[in-house]
């Protein structure tokens, strides 16, 4: 019986310290870890939310029904934390001889809600009364300092979401994008633009790697998301630099490379394969045919295409290729609204369940 309490006493502190470094590894580390017991609860709300949103008859209706997965997670997790750490208490108790089973979860619960209506005698029960009681106080803050940030990131994230929305529309495509700005502002504007985006993917990458909840935080509107936007800005990027007649512009070249880098530090986090060294002509999941008929359309419009198609095909497939998978997985991923050249594509790699799950298919190559 001693060996048993003793052992009883062991376990239980060991789950109450794995309950706190998950908390501590999930809100207070800068840095984006994967964390078992977080990743477990979005993965079960998940699919909680996805069971409920598959039974909308619209897409409009589905994105209602996930734009609550993300917060309800959050505010789920630390219930997880507090229930876990409530039923580690219990055998603690019982361990030190506090009484039967049923006193141990009464003066867990007690202590750890801080009400005291069971306090159980001698100095080591109180001791674990008061260190359970802090232990709840401790998740508490964490939860009340954690959304706060999570939300000033989410705000500014969208600011520039929206911003993108009425330059080039809901969904956001690179041929809006170029054609309103051409016909309003001139090319030459698209200067100002690059160093605007650059500091966005960067801020992007640090916030949604250090607080991946915010990877699945939707839109306010149903056909808008971060991930569509980057792809809008990488592609009008591209378009920019290797089809347009236009002054080369490195700041639109650093600002693809902030788009990628961002994107693949996000991919490694969850986990989504892609080649990080891909080859220049390497198959993307854009057609030579759709680039032509897009720059047949620009033409119409006034830009100044390059004559050469063949060359200007080769340095987009070469610009474009460093981002193509990582964008397409991570559409799948928060199963992003359909949007031009982004999730409008994303079954090459299989469902995107099966994306989600790290199931997906490579990428068809071309003959």
């Amino acid at each position: 019986m001693i060996f048993a309490r003793g052992f009883a006493v062991v376990a239980g502190l060991a789950v109450v310290a794995w309950v706190l470094w998950s908390a501590i590894r999930t809100v207070v580390v800068p840095r984006g870890e994967s964390v078992l017991l977080s990743r477990n609860v979005f993965l079960v709300m998940r699919e909680v939310f996805e069971f409920a949103a598959r039974r909308t008859r619209s897409y409009e209706g589905y994105d209602r029904v996930m734009a609550r997965y993300a917060p309800t997670s959050l505010v789920v997790l630390p219930g997880v934390w507090a229930l876990i750490v409530l039923t580690a208490f219990v055998p603690i108790y019982w361990g030190i001889g506090v009484g039967s089973w049923r006193l141990a979860v009464t003066t867990s619960g007690s202590s750890f809600t801080t009400l005291g209506f069971d306090r159980p005698p001698g100095l080591p029960a109180e001791v674990f009364c008061f260190a359970e009681a802090l232990v709840g106080l401790f998740l508490v803050a964490l939860l009340i300092s954690y959304l706060p940030a999570i939300y000033s990131n989410f705000a500014r994230r969208e600011t520039s979401v929206v911003k993108l929305e009425v330059r080039a529309g809901s969904p956001p495509d690179a041929e809006t994008f170029l054609t309103r700005v051409y016909r309003i502002r001139g090319l030459d504007s698209l200067a100002d633009t690059w160093d605007e985006w650059e500091q966005w993917f960067v801020e992007l990458e640090e916030s949604h790697t250090s607080q991946p909840s915010l990877s699945f935080f939707r839109s306010p509107r149903p056909n808008s998301s971060w991930i569509t936007t980057c792809g809008a800005v990488m592609d009008t990027a591209a378009i920019a630099v290797s089809c347009l007649d236009v002054e080369p512009n490195p700041q639109a070249q650093i600002c693809m490379r902030a788009g990628f880098l961002a994107l693949r530090a996000i991919s490694t986090y969850f986990g989504l394969p892609y080649d990080p060294d891909p080859n220049p002509d390497d198959p993307i999941s854009i057609d030579r045919a759709e680039l032509d008929s897009l720059l047949d359309r620009l033409t119409e419009v006034g830009l100044p295409v390059k004559s050469d198609r063949d060359q200007a095909w080769t340095d987009f497939v070469g610009w474009r290729v460093n981002y193509d998978e990582p964008l397409l997985r991570l559409c799948a991923l928060v199963s992003a609204p359909p949007a031009p050249w982004s999730s409008d594509r994303i079954d090459r790699f299989g469902s995107a369940r099966a994306v989600r799950l790290g199931r997906g298919a490579n990428p068809p190559s071309e003959e």
